[in-house]
């Protein structure tokens, strides 16, 4: 069974049920706990009845800096939502680290963004160096990946469009929640992933539901295409995309086609003018709730509970 583990102010946490036992380590960041197995298993076999999990402020479980990769269009739904068609070719692009927050901090939307969306995602985290050139079988996958952590890949999408820019458009502060847990996984688990379930609500509406099954490329599949290129280290990130559901959709193929034919600031102009009348776009005052988990409850990550609001003026930038 896979062992839940929180970050607090305070330290590491061991979750039993409602409560959380203190873990007897040393370790600063993600990697440096994934290291100390040990600890975190003295600590889940421990006879302290613990505190009450309610009492405890969960930080994100993946420490920082460290890298974040992200992997586009990766499941069957988001595709068909995104007006794909045929084979999709895998692809990559990264996010910053300086957008990692915690599971109930507020997703801040910058002022100039208009198109705020959501993207549930399966984070896996590394657990030993992926060189590059590696090749990673399924039987290799609980060499390399240590756990797993609910991520949402908050997307800014007026930037994305407009300025075909992946990286700034999901890396703003606030732009990828993770966890509450960081699910430390025995080799066992991994023959569960597949029927993990992704579901994201705002305001209580159900937005995203798909298991791991809609998935293009699989963990494996993805580590090797990576590993030609990237390196990656213990406790770095990597989001393996989101189903369908999120606010964004392509337009229908005529309309598509004639947007073709425009030049792009017409098309844009005409574009988000339509978008402006969809309601799924994230607001200051709704709340995202996310979950992932298996059916029997083998692995369960938690649930992530993050607020929208706008940014603040900054009164030295309005005095000038």
């Amino acid at each position: 069974m896979s062992t839940n583990v929180l970050r607090t102010t305070d330290g590491w946490w061991v979750v039993r049920g409602d409560r959380a036992v203190p873990v007897d380590t040393k370790a600063a960041t993600t990697a440096e706990l994934i290291a100390d197995r040990d600890a975190v298993r003295e600590a889940g076999l421990s006879a302290d009845t613990g505190t009450p999990f309610a009492d405890l402020v969960a930080l994100s479980p993946i420490t920082t800096p460290c890298r974040v990769v992200a992997q586009m269009v990766n499941y069957r739904s988001h595709a068909r939502d995104s007006g794909f068609t045929g084979d999709i070719p895998p692809a990559f692009f990264r996010k910053a680290s300086g957008s990692v927050s915690g599971p109930g901090d507020a997703v801040v939307r910058p002022s100039h963004v208009k198109f705020l969306d959501y993207e549930i995602e399966l984070g896996l985290v590394m657990g030993a160096p992926l060189p590059v050139g590696t090749v990673v079988e399924e039987r290799d996958l609980p060499s390399y990946v240590a756990g797993l952590v609910i991520t949402n890949d908050i997307s800014a999408r007026d930037i994305q469009l407009t300025k075909t820019q992946f990286y700034e458009s999901k890396s703003y502060p606030t732009f990828t929640p993770t966890g509450p847990y960081l699910a430390l996984l025995e080799p066992e688990d991994f023959a569960h992933l597949l029927n993990l379930r992704l579901e994201l609500s705002v305001n209580g509406e159900l937005r995203q539901d798909r298991t791991l099954a809609d998935m293009i490329v699989r963990p494996t599949q993805a580590l090797t295409l990576l590993a030609r290129f990237q390196t990656l280290d213990p406790g770095d990130l990597l989001l393996t995309g989101t189903p369908g559901g999120t606010a964004l959709k392509a337009p229908p193929k005529p309309v598509e086609k004639i947007g073709a034919l425009l030049p792009p600031a017409v098309k844009w102009k005409a574009f988000f003018k339509s978008q402006a009348k969809n309601p799924h776009y994230l607001h200051a005052g709704d709340l995202i709730t996310a979950t992932i988990a298996t059916p029997d409850g083998r692995i369960d990550l938690g649930e992530q509970r993050t607020p929208v609001t706008d940014a603040q003026p900054n009164p030295e930038v309005s005095r000038t």
